[in-house]
């Protein structure tokens, strides 16, 4: 199989992949939840080539993730904002960011820390179930057929 061809795929994680699943896209969203907007702003923070950047924005914008407007007309600038749709993409950023704080630390703690504004406490996520509020562990969850499966496995039958 292709890589291109993984967003076709009857999984959620992998057409998932095929919009984030590479480094420049998922630092340009950190970048953005914290705060940055601007092209000129995202390359200097990143370092990354003019030609990737405005590859990777285009392509966050044409999957519904950033908004683009324009703040300047001459010379054309624009902006990139988080949608609705990037914005439920926080959880996935902020279990990375844990990630690597535990498992690839360099023995000098972790580069940054996240602090709760409402309690003034740092964060750290706990993925819990949405109907009892028990933490969630692997163990604890199973995989069954989702609507795609049972009419698939509908169609083989009748």
């Amino acid at each position: 199989m292709k890589w291109d061809d993984v967003g076709s795929m009857p999984c959620s994680i992998a057409r998932t992949l095929a919009v984030l699943g590479d480094r420049w896209t998922m630092l340009i969203l950190r970048n953005a939840f914290f705060g940055v907007r601007r092209f000129d702003a995202f390359q200097a923070q990143l370092g990354l080539t003019r030609h990737v950047l405005a590859d990777r924005l285009a392509r966050l914008v044409d999957e519904g993730i950033f908004t683009k407007r324009a703040y300047q007309e001459r010379p054309p600038r624009f902006e990139y904002r988080l949608s609705q749709k990037g914005l439920e993409l926080y959880p996935v950023l902020l279990a990375l960011n844990a990630w690597g704080d535990r498992w690839k630390d360099d023995g000098n703690g972790p580069p940054i820390l996240l602090r709760h504004r409402t309690c003034g406490h740092l964060i750290r996520p706990v993925t819990v179930c949405a109907q009892c509020g028990d933490p969630l562990d692997p163990h604890d969850v199973e995989p069954v057929p989702g609507p795609y499966w049972q009419q698939r496995m509908e169609s083989k039958v009748g």
